[in-house]
């Protein structure tokens, strides 16, 4: 059995052996000249050939009826731009070549763009870098590292971070991949905070000196874009100085990640905890089957060198070797070969474009001149290489990370396994500029002692440590308490001194001589020139304290002017003439002695003010009158009654000529007569809560003008002073914390503070500090709204002619119809009179 096995393998090799003789003497097949142009002395460009020479060898053995076959002709450019350059024209005058494989450099690429144009031969090129190409047969077969950057953005927001320094390569490469940068984490709203640009053959010592400058910058996330060589010394001085440890995080591009596994022990040793984008290359037979292979080529020939992997360089070319060779074959099987290169390039153009097929590194195909790619794998330097935590997916909508490729988002850590971060943490690095070295927060606090409930230093007895206490201090504590940093804080005292002002303290914070100030102090757009705030952690504007005038024992009479109150009492006296007047001859209510009419007649008319009157009208004049003035006197009470509440509710404040008092240290003095036109009020200078209230309730003051915080605390401390707080439109922008330009506390202090404001902390501080048991009354009011006016005539003229001319016209019909009425009584007893006399004369004649 197995002799017979041994037998059928061999006749089976005798027969490929004799197909491969066969095809090599046949004398049809076309050889197609195909340039290499490559560093032959650098890993990349030995990986690349070798996967070159391997790729034509297994395509011929797996298509031996192909009609035509690619011969390489290489050339080693040693690294250098103009020996690429001649190399490319040695090769399309002198070779005639069909196409050109290489360079593997961006820059050497850029001088190869033109020639290619001009010689319409494809250059399949592995430049990685998407500079403005308009030549159709520049092909890039390589990963475009920019896609890579919006994963990182994302990634960089995931550690909820809005500040990074980024480290690249001093080359024309470099600083246009720090463009692109710069785009992907802008539209993340992150930061940049420094770029540094390092020269390839920089010496250690002076990329130590460099990272001894970034120490001294607040951000604690690094994006290294560098070739491995770089990389390994700059993380290798990195170690040295610390920034290895925890509190750190470093992100290494693909420009690096790609290459890992061709990178010494020691380097790799130095970048641990690091995270880093590597071309994903999916897992097939083919892959598995080829990767086996190379390994056995490489022990065969050096078993006694370190083994290193096939890098994604590698497998590219292989797959565009494969892409190119079927091609050309399929040119060749069309008959669209030409003696002239120009046609032949342009065929072998259009069906490079065509070609579609599973490679090594998964489905090749060239969209719009260029590889594509689906997703980047993203990976954890540990131990001696990387170990994959999930996937950046660059196709699907906005980006997503993903642990397994086809599978939906279920884990919490953004899509990604755990990651181990430099010094072994696997949570975010947290205020790295505070935690390097054992540095403590150093806290300003700004020692006025103007406001003890809104701030005031304590000392503990027992341990003799400075803290901060009242409504301004307890925030901060809350909110800082919050974020769990771990480190320590250093309250230092500023002691007021005369002239001094909260500008100093904005002054002190953006000289960096402390990192953070904390107290009563008003958020601007001109201090955030120098600083960042936090949100406010107040209400918004300044508000108008004044003291509650006493009421006057007439105040009843102020709803209406004077000559409205006579124009009433004078239509209530009109009114009872005109109804007794129709109502007096044939109404017994209204008759009697004269004193009983008047009587009855005043009290008829005025009890209709309250609806009250009694008496039965029989006259329908009397009714229309009486009906029409009952409208009247509804309107006139309902206005007079909302006139007079208005009154009582709200305290007058009178503009134009008043004296005003603001707090001495505060901005507000020139930021709001800078906004509002008071008509040139007095104005005084108050420097405590003591000053307010005594200001207010002597009367030196009309009224004081300051944030709503500050009035707040004066109405808590001195709730018997009898104060009312009017609010005013939003002109500031309240109270928050001053950090220093770009610190990321300040946005992370922001997001307890809005925590805080949404789940009632913020309130619950505020009533401990300033809640008091005299409630005060705090009435939303527009400087510039004018005072609201009392009722006058002017204003219900229309009634009035309407009642008058109502009453003026039953008066006149009724006087008529008396008048009427008496004249037919007259003429009835002129007439009796008449037939009295005939009949008398009758009798006597």
């Amino acid at each position: 059995m197995a002799n017979s096995r041994l037998f059928s393998f061999l006749i089976l090799m005798l027969l490929s052996f004799q197909t491969l003789l066969t095809a090599n003497e046949d004398p049809s097949y076309k050889d197609i000249q195909v340039g290499v142009i490559l560093d032959m002395e650098s890993w990349v460009g030995k990986i690349v050939y070798g996967c070159i020479t391997q790729a034509i060898s297994d395509f011929y053995t797996e298509n031996p009826h192909y009609r035509t076959r690619i011969v390489f002709t290489k050339r080693d450019t040693q690294g250098e731009t103009l020996r690429a350059l001649s190399a490319a024209l040695d090769l399309l005058e002198n070779s005639k070549m069909q196409a050109i494989i290489g360079p593997e450099s961006t820059s050497q690429a850029r001088f190869l763009e033109v020639l290619g144009d001009k010689a319409n031969v494809p250059i399949l090129s592995f430049s990685t870098t998407p500079f403005l190409n308009q030549n159709p047969y520049f092909l890039r077969i390589a990963e475009d590292e920019t896609t890579q950057f919006k994963g990182i953005a994302a990634m960089v927001e995931s550690f909820e971070t809005k500040n990074v320094i980024v480290l690249c390569e001093d080359t024309t490469d470099g600083r246009e991949m720090v463009a692109y940068m710069f785009s992907a984490f802008q539209e993340k709203g992150i930061q940049v905070k420094h770029t540094s640009l390092i020269s390839t053959y920089a010496s250690k010592e002076q990329v130590g000196e460099e990272l001894h400058k970034l120490q001294t910058i607040p951000a604690m996330v690094f994006v290294v874009h560098t070739p491995p060589s770089l990389a390994a010394h700059l993380f290798s001085m990195a170690k040295e100085l610390g920034m290895m440890d925890e509190g750190y995080m470093w992100i290494i591009t693909s420009k690096t990640t790609n290459l890992l596994d061709s990178m010494d022990a020691e380097a790799i040793k130095s970048m641990q905890g690091a995270v880093g984008f590597r071309s994903y290359l999916p897992a097939s037979r083919k892959l598995h089957n080829f990767s086996s292979k190379w390994r056995k080529e490489h022990y065969a020939l050096n078993p006694f060198k370190e083994f290193k992997e096939v890098d994604s360089n590698g497998i590219w070319a292989y797959d565009a070797v494969h892409a190119l060779a079927t091609a050309i074959e399929s040119v060749k099987t069309k008959e669209f070969v030409s003696k002239e290169l120009d046609i032949v390039g342009t065929s072998l153009l259009d069906e490079m474009l065509r070609v579609n097929f599973q490679g090594l590194g998964g489905e090749f195909k060239l969209m719009n001149a260029r590889s594509i790619s689906k997703a980047m794998e993203v990976v954890n330097v540990i131990g001696k290489g990387g170990r994959r935590v999930g996937f950046w997916m660059m196709m699907s909508t906005n980006g997503e990370f993903v642990k397994e490729i086809g599978k939906s988002n279920s884990s919490s850590n953004h899509g990604l396994e755990s990651i181990i971060l430099p010094g072994g943490s696997e949570t975010s690095p947290k205020c790295r500029m505070l935690q390097a070295n054992g540095k403590k927060l150093r806290i300003l606090v700004p020692d006025f002692a103007t406001f003890p409930n809104l701030l005031q230093l304590t000392v503990d007895p027992i341990t003799n440590l400075s803290g901060v206490s009242g409504f301004c201090g307890d925030v901060f504590s809350a909110a800082f308490n919050a974020l769990d940093y771990g480190v320590g804080v250093e309250i230092i005292q500023l002691p007021y001194k005369d002239g001094m002002s909260y500008d100093d303290v904005i002054e002190k914070i953006s000289l960096k001589e402390y990192d953070v100030a904390v107290g009563d102090i008003t958020i601007t757009a001109n201090r955030s020139l120098y600083v960042d705030f936090t949100l406010p952690f107040t209400d918004l504007g300044i508000g108008t304290l004044v003291h509650n005038s006493k009421k006057s024992t007439w105040i009843f009479l102020d709803p209406l002017s004077a000559d409205l109150w006579i124009t009433s009492a004078c239509f209530f006296l009109f009114l009872g003439f005109v109804v007794w007047f129709i109502e007096h001859p044939t109404n017994e209510e209204f008759q009697g002695s004269a004193r009983q009419q008047f009587g009855t007649t005043l009290w008829f008319s005025f009890s209709t003010l309250v609806y009250a009157h009694r008496e039965k009208l029989q006259s329908n004049l009397s009714r229309f009158v009486v009906t029409v003035w009952v409208f009247v006197v509804l309107v006139l009470t309902s206005s007079y009654t909302a006139t007079l509440s208005s009154l009582l509710t709200v305290q007058q404040i009178g503009m134009n000529q008043i004296s005003i008092g603001f707090l001495d240290v505060s901005p507000l003095g020139g930021l709001v007569f800078n906004r509002l036109n008071f008509g040139g009020p007095k104005i005084e200078k108050l420097y405590s809560p003591d000053g307010y209230a005594k200001a207010l309730t002597s009367g030196s003051v009309d009224a004081i003008i300051n944030e709503i915080l500050y009035l707040k605390t004066v109405i808590a401390m001195y709730p018997s002073s009898d104060l009312s707080l009017i609010a005013t439109a939003s002109t500031t922008n309240g109270f928050g914390f001053v950090f220093q330009k770009g610190s990321p506390l300040a946005g992370e202090m922001s997001t307890e503070i809005a925590k805080m404001r949404q789940d009632g902390t913020l309130k619950t501080l505020e009533d401990k500090w300033l809640k008091h048991e005299s409630a005060h009354v705090v009435i939303p009011k527009d400087f510039s709204s004018p005072s609201p006016k009392i009722l006058n005539l002017y204003g219900f003229r229309g009634l009035f002619l309407i009642s008058g001319g109502t009453m003026a016209c039953s008066l006149l019909v009724s006087i008529v119809h008396l008048f009427c009425e008496k004249l037919h009584v007259k003429i009835k007893m002129h007439i009796l009179r008449y037939i009295l006399r005939s009949k008398i004369a009758g009798l006597i004649c």
